[in-house]
């Protein structure tokens, strides 16, 4: 797909995001540990300074960008959403779901702590990522009924309708082969959710219309896809130091995937396709698409 300002541009943002937002979560970790004392706050700490490449955050700040939004403040939004992103890879990582022992090049939290830690970290992260929130919305200067707006996106996309939803088709299907759009109704909610999400609070931040949160929503929804059927083909021909967490987990797990379905090549075309089919909706709704459009790329061929 065309990219503009390429991967060049796409690294800038995600710098940005990774460096504005880290700063944000580690003052939280600090706080939480001043609300929820002994280890469970540790491991809260522990989870929220997880490193990360921050697309959802860079997803957030570009599409508020991109409808004319200005506040360094949407860096606090991006922040909620990396806080939810947080709580689903703790759930995702427990013995009883993934059973990953490395997360981002480091242990994941119940191997740094225990399962039943980990396991109540994952819940109280959701009330955090709320306080994040409301921070935000209060340093935006955004009346109380868009807070509303923002925390429904947000906690439908990490609940039953979204993350939560598409976690319990995926463990479902376990052993099974699947069919294309089975995975894909998978994988609209477990990956796809919350990177919808990520733009349309970008929208909603910016007090954009309607058509214009409406497409930003159908790109991210595109992107959501696109960025699943690219880290299927990473965990099928990368390493685990390459991808910082275990590599061949898919296949161990007996899981279904764009990989399995389509096979490698086809799997990344498919990729492409839809990330093009994302900038797409961008332009039919007259939103400037040229950091988006490198967002866009750079989820299609990161190599990690």
């Amino acid at each position: 797909m065309r990219e503009p300002g390429g991967r060049a541009e796409a690294l800038f943002l995600l710098q940005e995001a990774r460096e504005r937002v880290d700063e944000l979560l580690r003052a939280w970790s600090e706080r939480v540990r001043t609300i929820v004392p002994g280890r469970t706050g540790e491991a809260l700490a522990y989870a929220l300074n997880t490193p990360g490449k921050r697309v959802r955050a860079a997803l957030v700040m570009t599409s508020f960008r991109s409808v004319g939004g200005v506040s360094p403040a949407i860096a606090a939004v991006a922040a909620a959403v990396e806080t939810v992103h947080a709580y689903s890879l703790v759930h995702d990582d427990l013995p009883c779901m993934d059973n990953d022992d490395l997360r981002r090049g480091r242990p994941t939290t119940h191997r740094a702590f225990d399962v039943p830690t980990a396991t109540r970290v994952g819940f109280l992260l959701v009330p955090v990522a709320g306080m994040v929130l409301a921070q935000a919305a209060r340093d935006l200067a955004l009346p109380e009924e868009d807070l509303g707006r923002m925390a429904s996106e947000l906690f439908a996309a990490g609940g039953i309708e979204g993350m939560v939803g598409g976690q319990w088709l995926d463990l479902e299907a376990e052993g099974r082969a699947l069919g294309r759009d089975e995975l894909v109704a998978v994988h609209r909610g477990k990956t796809g959710a919350l990177i919808r999400a990520a733009c349309v609070l970008g929208g909603l931040a910016a007090q954009a219309p309607s058509p214009a949160r409406q497409a930003l929503g159908a790109y991210g929804r595109d992107v959501g896809l696109a960025f699943q059927i690219a880290d299927d083909v990473l965990d099928a021909t990368s390493t685990s130091e390459q991808l910082g967490k275990s590599a061949g987990k898919d296949a161990a797990s007996r899981k279904s995937t764009y990989v399995g379905v389509l096979g490698v090549e086809s799997a990344r075309v498919e990729a492409a396709a839809l990330a093009q089919q994302a900038v797409g909706h961008l332009e039919a709704a007259g939103i400037p698409s040229g950091a988006l459009a490198s967002l866009a790329g750079y989820i299609v061929t990161r190599q990690s």
